[in-house]
């Protein structure tokens, strides 16, 4: 499956973003898919992830909780990441990641659980 990712760009603070990630194949729906994020000189971190093959259930990072939501369109095979209440440090390249393997579990958190990567999306959040 490839993966891209985009819907990134430049906002101010407290500003709101939608990062889509748009999949190719057929089985979109069996895929967990995860978003992560790097800022300039640090780790690639987790960011949320989505259990296949409704989204019912969603994983998110303590810094993200409340502001950042993440969603699913199978018919689309698109994944999204609605982003509100940005703030400088969310600024990063994002990555939206899938897994076919198994479905959502803690494991989710860790990038090497994931077989398909995306390009990256820059997000850019000025203060």
């Amino acid at each position: 499956v490839q993966l891209q990712a985009f819907g990134g760009g430049l906002v101010q603070a407290g500003g709101s973003l939608r990062l889509s990630c748009l999949a190719s194949g057929r089985t979109f729906s069996s895929y967990v898919i995860g978003w992560f994020r790097q800022a300039p000189g640090k780790e690639r971190e987790f960011v949320s992830a989505i259990s296949w093959p409704d989204g019912s259930n969603t994983y998110y990072a303590d810094s993200v909780k409340g502001r950042f939501t993440i969603s699913r369109d199978n018919a689309e095979n698109t994944a999204y990441l609605q982003m509100n209440s940005l703030k400088p440090d969310d600024t990063a390249v994002y990555y939206c990641a899938a897994d076919n393997g198994r479905q959502l579990s803690p494991r989710s958190r860790y990038s090497k659980e994931y077989n398909y990567w995306g390009q990256g999306t820059l997000v850019t959040v000025s203060s």
